[in-house]
């Protein structure tokens, strides 16, 4: 049976991607899959981040992509990575500090009226369309 997504009228669609089907993905891979869902105004949610550099270019493709008539952009909150003892300035230092962040959550600029994050929540408040 085809893969088929749900037909939302005025709902919003949640799309949660486990690690495993990001893995295998380059880095420009995962950002075009996230994008298009954005664009199309579902929110994502990975369950695994993105690296600090696949971050950076994400939002540096968003920013070549926003048109004031279509597409606003996007809003991103991601959870920290576990604190080892090389995640420090010393891990740093040794280039190990490239381990993606553990949850991120990405959705519309235009849909998502707020993002907050502490600790060990993330909340999303979010616009009817």
């Amino acid at each position: 049976m085809a893969e088929q997504e749900p037909e939302t009228d005025d709902g919003v669609q949640l799309d949660l991607i486990s690690a495993e089907r990001m893995e295998n993905k380059t880095s420009m891979e995962k950002i075009r899959m996230i994008l298009d869902s954005v664009h199309d105004g579902d929110i994502v949610v990975l369950e695994q981040g993105l690296t600090p550099d696949e971050e950076s270019k994400l939002i540096e493709v968003t920013m070549t992509e926003i048109n004031p008539d279509g597409f606003t952009g996007i809003e991103i909150e991601s959870f920290p990575r576990s604190e080892t003892k090389e995640s420090g300035f010393l891990g740093r230092l040794m280039g190990k500090d490239e381990d993606p962040a553990k949850l991120t959550v990405i959705g519309p600029a235009n849909q998502i009226q707020s993002l907050h994050k502490d600790e060990t929540l993330i909340s999303a408040l979010l616009k009817r369309k």
